[in-house]
């Protein structure tokens, strides 16, 4: 399953298991690491498993929430548990995974770094000092870290990381003023350059349906729908508290 190839590509601080369920956390840096990944078989019935979901999720301070694919019969049982789309985790409660070719052509001045800069951290969380969660988060496994300079700082940024022979992009960003220029093309072709020799084969992405730009960008480079997913969260009563 695909979806697994991409939690993989995106390690929580910890992770717990139901079955084949994967509990995760990061201390809040986004849904994807601070969730229940729904794929497969939980291994006990599906009320104790989301009971499960609540409590790791109440235990490590975070809401309960699950990633489950979508129109599959696990997302039509989450839901007749009581549970609802998580929209209040606008705009990315539903997610396009696509998949293409490694991009290949100029790279715009881009260029790929074993480690993040000051300035690279800074466009993608916001802050040249990141906690630890989006350290490990972003930081863990084979990750190259594309950046292209202008006028003295950080244009634009992208995360690659690989997982067997798929590269996993993410994190693309391009400052405002630096937009339509080319850059965020320039970044995606030097991940993909530097993604081939790390021995990738192909490209995945997960990307947000209102995300237009991104989304045309993607296609543009070859990327289609592979399947979606989306965040569900328990209605209020559904998941209460354990009582002390």
């Amino acid at each position: 399953m695909l979806e697994l190839t991409c939690s993989q590509a995106w390690p929580p601080l910890l992770e717990d298991r139901i079955g084949d369920w994967r509990l995760r956390w990061a201390d809040g840096f986004t849904a994807r690491a601070n969730s229940a990944l729904a794929i497969g078989d939980p291994g006990k019935p599906l009320p104790e498993a989301l009971r499960a979901v609540c409590d790791f999720a109440h235990d490590h301070g975070v809401p309960p929430v699950v990633q489950v694919i979508q129109n599959t019969s696990t997302e039509d049982a989450i839901a007749a548990h009581g549970w609802v789309h998580h929209v209040e985790h606008r705009p990315a409660h539903e997610v396009r995974v696509m998949t293409g070719p490694l991009p290949r052509g100029t790279s715009a001045g881009a260029v790929v770094l074993d480690e993040p800069t000051p300035g690279w951290w800074e466009l993608t969380t916001g802050g040249a000092e990141p906690a630890e969660a989006p350290r490990h988060v972003l930081g863990t496994g084979k990750v190259g870290f594309g950046v292209v300079e202008s006028d003295g700082g950080t244009a634009g940024a992208v995360r690659g990381g690989i997982v067997g022979e798929w590269l996993h992009i993410a994190r693309l960003e391009v400052r405002e003023e630096f937009r339509r220029r080319g850059l965020a093309s320039g970044l995606m072709n030097a991940i993909g350059a530097w993604g081939a020799a790390q021995g990738a084969t192909g490209v995945v992405l997960q990307v947000a349906l209102g995300n237009s730009g991104a989304l045309k960008l993607y296609e543009n480079l070859g990327c289609t729908e592979h399947h979606r997913y989306r965040y569900w969260a328990p209605a209020p009563g559904a998941c209460e508290d354990r009582p002390s």
